[in-house]
């Protein structure tokens, strides 16, 4: 499995060959360091239980073997306690299995284009929730068939009556899908129908459930490792949903503003500590709301670093960012969801089960919620370019087009160690402050 020292990871996650401009992924597998999957094995008691603090520790080293990357994830993302047993993890497994398939069956009662194998980029419903009979939607979902057979047409049509969360649902699945067209698609992965129709579907079910956020783009970038790293299909549902739950806030749009400029406002307040002269110099451009940064924070750098890498920075982030309590936290808004099964719920949280990033905040004695990692993470990069945005931006194109240059030359190890350092230097300058 191993190979020699330092094997890249890319076959894990082949390219399509005429795709030449892929950068290539800096994340080596290194034996000793690298969560194996003996490692990641022996981690578990005769029972099941995790040790989530060796877990972590590996992790923040060297990160995960692509072989085992879904399962672990599960656990760093808060589906599963890791003082839980193998047999009370299948409980809600299956549990969820369930719950997945009766929410995917609802929307199939309203559209029976989710679960077919197929999916759609053409509205299929107006505004004001009239049904639109558009040949192209045939085409779409039935390749080679007549586009004026009105029978085919009907049964592809949205089934009413409409509410206005039906109504809203059914708009937003031609987004859906156009956005599946566009993620990853330099992955062979993506070159099967069957795997696009999968994002899609997971995408559609998620909208229908979260009816206070719905759709947003950039979830589809979110959600394409999940369905890559787990074989079915409600597994990686579920955590899609549990990323989701760190993240719902960026996407929650009203009509002044979008929810991501909470995060673009902590990022000016920590950069504005860290390096003030950067900070001018932003606002200096007319770019003190940051909104250059929005790519990278609404979508967890997947535009900057390539897509082995991408998965790589997530998993230190997490490792770093993990509290034990996530499991119990998440389970009390899923009542349903087996709630009592592996929870840990009641015990005194453990320094030793925590992340590195989580430890630091658990010093802080506030009531106020701890930044993400992610607000630090990007600080990290504008903080490592900051001669060049200083010397060189004269405008914000020339900011932009900066931290565009970066694609593919960021080092997710270096960024990750960067950010836990600025996060220290933040707190004690603002504790002085």
């Amino acid at each position: 499995m191993w190979g020699a020292p330092g094997e890249p990871a890319d076959s894990y996650y082949a390219v399509r060959p005429e795709c030449t401009d892929v950068p290539r992924t800096r994340f080596k597998i290194k034996p000793g360091k690298t969560l194996s999957a003996r490692k990641w094995q022996a981690a578990f008691s005769p029972d099941g239980h995790l040790d989530i603090g060796k877990t972590l520790r590996r992790i923040q080293r060297g990160g995960i073997h692509p072989s085992i990357r879904g399962e672990v994830w599960e656990f760093l993302l808060g589906c599963y306690d890791p003082q839980s047993t193998f047999d009370e993890r299948d409980q809600v497994r299956q549990h969820r299995r369930v719950q997945y398939a009766r929410w995917k069956n609802e929307c199939r009662e309203i559209f029976p284009v989710i679960g077919s194998g197929k999916y759609i980029t053409a509205p299929v419903i107006t505004d004001d929730g009239q049904p639109i009979q558009d040949p192209f939607v045939l085409l779409e979902t039935n390749p080679g068939t007549d586009a004026n057979n009105a029978d085919m047409v009907n049964k592809l049509l949205p089934r009413g009556p409409f509410d206005k969360k039906i109504i809203q649902w059914l708009l937003t699945l031609h987004q859906i899908g156009l956005d599946v067209m566009r993620t990853d698609r330099t992955l062979v992965f993506y070159e099967k129908q069957e795997n696009l129709s999968k994002l899609w579907d997971i995408l559609s079910v998620y909208a229908w459930i979260d009816t206070d956020v719905g759709y947003g783009q950039g979830m589809s970038d979110l959600c394409s490792p999940m369905i890559i790293l787990l074989e079915d299909e409600a597994d990686a549902f579920w955590c899609f949903e549990r990323l989701m739950r760190r993240l719902r806030g960026n996407f929650r749009c009203t009509e002044n503003s979008v929810g991501v400029e909470t995060q673009l406002g902590y990022l000016a307040a920590v950069t504005q500590v860290i390096d003030p002269k950067l900070h001018h110099h932003f606002e200096t451009l007319g770019g003190g709301d940051y909104l250059f940064a929005f790519r990278m924070l609404m979508v967890l750098f997947r535009r900057e670093f390539s897509f082995c890498d991408s998965l790589y920075l997530w998993e230190m982030m997490w490792a770093l960012e993990y509290d034990p309590d996530l499991f119990s936290l998440y389970e009390e808004s899923v009542p349903k969801i087996a709630r009592a099964v592996g929870s840990n719920k009641g015990k005194p949280k453990s320094i030793r089960q925590c992340g590195k990033y989580e430890r630091e905040n658990m010093k802080i004695k506030s009531s106020d919620a701890p930044l993400p990692i992610s607000v630090f993470l990007v600080a990290s990069v504008l903080k490592d370019k900051s001669s060049k945005l200083l010397h060189e931006a004269r405008g914000l194109d020339d900011v932009v087009k900066i931290l565009n240059d970066m694609t593919g030359n960021l080092d997710a190890k270096k960024a990750c160690i960067g950010a836990l350092k600025l996060h220290k230097k933040y707190l004690k300058k603002a504790k002085k402050t």
